[in-house]
Order: C-alpha cells, then sequence, then structure tokens
C-alpha cells in the first residue's frame, strides 16, 4: 500500500514514535479543552510551525494539506451562514491543529514503529483474552488504509490532471472505491495465509 512516510530525514524522524503519539493524544485532546480563539490560535499556530520546520518532508502531504483548507473553508462557511462565525473559528483551529500534528506524524514515523506501540499499550489487555497484536495490527492496518486513500486519490488526481489538464474531483470516486476495495481484499487474503499459518 502507498505510504505519505518521508525518506527525508528532518528532526522529527529521530523522536520516538511513543513520545509522538503520546503529545499528540495530549495536544489534541488538549485543544478541545480550549475555548479561547486567541490561545487556539497560537496552539495552531505552533502545530504549523512543526509541520513547516519538516522542509522536504511535507512534500508528500501536499494533497492532505489541500483537502484540510478546503475542509476549513466550508467549516468557516457553514457557521457563517448560521451567524456563528467564532463558533466557526473555534471549530476550524481545533481541526486544523490535530489535523497538522497527524500530519506530521504520519509524515515521519512508518506504520512498523506506531505497531509495536500499540502492542505496548494494550498489553494489559492480554489478561482478560485479549490479543494486543491482532488488536495493534486492527489500528495499524486502519491508519495505513486512512494513509493509502489519500496517497490513491492523489495519484488518480494527478493522472486525471494530466491527461484532461484539470482535476478529477467526483470523477474520482468509482476508481477510488474499486481501487481501495481491491487492495482490501489483497490484505485480506494475505492476512488470512499468514495468520492461519
Amino acid at each position: 500500500m502507498g505510504s505519505l512516510y518521508s525518506e527525508h530525514r528532518t528532526w522529527l524522524h529521530a523522536v520516538p514514535a511513543g513520545w509522538k503519539l503520546g503529545l499528540l493524544v495530549v495536544l489534541g485532546t488538549g485543544m478541545f479543552w480550549i475555548d479561547s480563539p486567541t490561545t487556539l490560535g497560537l496552539a495552531c499556530g505552533l502545530c504549523a510551525g512543526v509541520v513547516v520546520s519538516l522542509g522536504k518532508a511535507v512534500a508528500p502531504s501536499r494533497g492532505l494539506l489541500r483537502a484540510l483548507l478546503i475542509a476549513s473553508v466550508l467549516v468557516l462557511a457553514f457557521h457563517a451562514l448560521l451567524r456563528q462565525p467564532m463558533v466557526g473559528v473555534v471549530s476550524v483551529l481545533r481541526m486544523a491543529g490535530a489535523s497538522l500534528l497527524s500530519i506530521a506524524l504520519t509524515l515521519t514515523t512508518r506504520s512498523g514503529e506506531l505497531q509495536a506501540v500499540l502492542e505496548r499499550l494494550l498489553a494489559p489487555l492480554q489478561h482478560v483474552g485479549v490479543r494486543p497484536d491482532r488488536f495493534a495490527l486492527q489500528l495499524a492496518l486502519m491508519l495505513r488504509f486512512i494513509e493509502h486513500f489519500f496517497v490513491v486519490w492523489k495519484r488518480l488526481d494527478d493522472s486525471h490532471r494530466l491527461r484532461t489538464g484539470r482535476g478529477g474531483g467526483m470523477r474520482l470516486l468509482a476508481p477510488l472505491t474499486i481501487h481501495m476495495l481491491q487492495t482490501a481484499r489483497r490484505v485480506a487474503d494475505t492476512l488470512d495465509v499468514r495468520l492461519g499459518e
């Protein structure tokens, strides 16, 4: 499956995956407890600074950043129609901050590293009959499929743009769905063989 992980080494690549995941959870949750637009703006600016500091490593995530920008505009427009502009601003700052942190994590952390962290965190569940390795694998696969979705979407959009000179938009929905279903089937067959051994 396609990955957004960047081989271009940055300072964040050197930070252990557990620390990055923990900070994402703490900071992401913390932003949803803050109501002040000023404080949220500073927090969001800090998150943007983290992403910008990654330099060339950000290149694979341009599609994600574009989607985040479009979503932010739509949320602001929706709340403007409801005559709740400040609610829209707060919502966008929370969404953008958490999303930027997630993008930074995705760009600088291999899925295997995340899976290892999840297995360690879930290890206590084995005492109640849950297999932490299987559960961690399911979570890691979910994250990889989300990542793969955007990789394939960008690839299809680039191909359509080369052929027609414009973006694919909703026309990409059918081929994207077919590709994702085929990938899910291949992954399921592979897991069935390996886990059944």
